[in-house]
């Protein structure tokens, strides 16, 4: 009788918890949903007094609008720039951050050297200063160094931002990683990067992916540095490219919305396609030995 009054207990308690947990994730969908209902309601419905919550109609003049296809539309949004702008910004630094920070977490993780704590504590504490502390000292730097204004300096300085989340997730990683297995592989005639090749990167390719996920995010989605570095349209990324719907007096809320939802679209993807791995990275390379 105990046993099962413990085990209804538990399941009431799980159902609550439950019913908790999707109720503050539709609480905090609902911003996300009103953006896409925005970008595909008739543009009276944007603005009424009372609010339209169910648009009345669906429409993609927004989309046309944006892409030049509406002959009566003479101006349009460099929505084409901007969207491969972002993936390159985003897929380099993704890319060079990760390995970097990997190969550095290992390095931490499985090595003592000279100043190893104060190197790792170093390269920590600089991912703390803001982006809105870097924007000028960035703006400068790369002004003398001819890099404003250009897509592969930005993507440099989205490398620096995540190569010390990359190196802190990494690092964890590859702690929780049995020695045991590294030295049995050096007895197989392993050397260390073969060891590192073979037997311990597979094992961390949750961390791996939970790190793309989060550096790409970051770069993606990111505003107060690129809002400096860039000037034209060929290096704005998506963020300041909303800016394109604002005018003196009217902001198109329609069409801020319709890119909105393109930016949504690449960060849904990602994580559809690594969501099992990202759980299981947050999960396990949270704890460090």
């Amino acid at each position: 009788m105990y046993n099962a009054n413990v085990g209804k207990h538990r399941k009431r308690n799980q159902i609550i918890i439950n019913i908790a947990g999707w109720g503050v994730l539709l609480l905090l969908a609902i911003p996300a949903f009103w953006i896409m209902l925005t970008a595909f309601r008739p543009n009276n419905e944007v603005n009424t007094s009372p609010i339209v919550w169910i648009p009345r109609r669906l429409t993609f003049e927004a989309y046309t609008n944006m892409f030049g296809l509406n002959p009566d539309v003479q101006q349009r949004v460099a929505v084409e720039d901007y969207m491969r702008n972002s993936f390159t910004a985003a897929i380099t630094s993704t890319v060079v951050a990760v390995t970097i920070g990997t190969l550095a977490g290992y390095a931490f993780a499985r090595f003592r050297f000279r100043f190893h704590t104060a190197a790792f504590l170093g390269i920590m504490l600089s991912r703390a200063v803001p982006g809105v502390a870097l924007s000028l000292p960035l703006f400068i730097l790369f002004n003398n160094a001819k890099l404003t204004d250009n897509i592969w300096g930005l993507a440099l300085v989205y490398i620096a931002v995540n190569i010390p989340f990359a190196t802190w997730l990494m690092d964890g990683f590859f702690r929780q990683v049995p020695k045991d297995l590294t030295e049995a592989a050096y007895i197989d005639g392993c050397g260390h990067w073969s060891a590192f090749w073979r037997v311990e990167l597979p094992l961390t390719l949750p961390g791996l992916a939970s790190a793309a996920i989060f550096a790409f995010l970051a770069a993606w989605n990111e505003f107060q540095i690129v809002s400096v570095l860039a000037r034209s349209n060929s290096s704005k990324t998506f963020p300041p490219g909303l800016f394109a719907f604002t005018e003196q007096f009217t902001v198109d809320w329609r069409g801020m919305a319709a890119m909105s939802v393109l930016m949504m679209i690449p960060a849904i993807v990602f994580v559809i396609l690594v969501q099992r791995n990202l759980v299981s990275g947050l999960t396990f390379g949270a704890i460090k030995g």
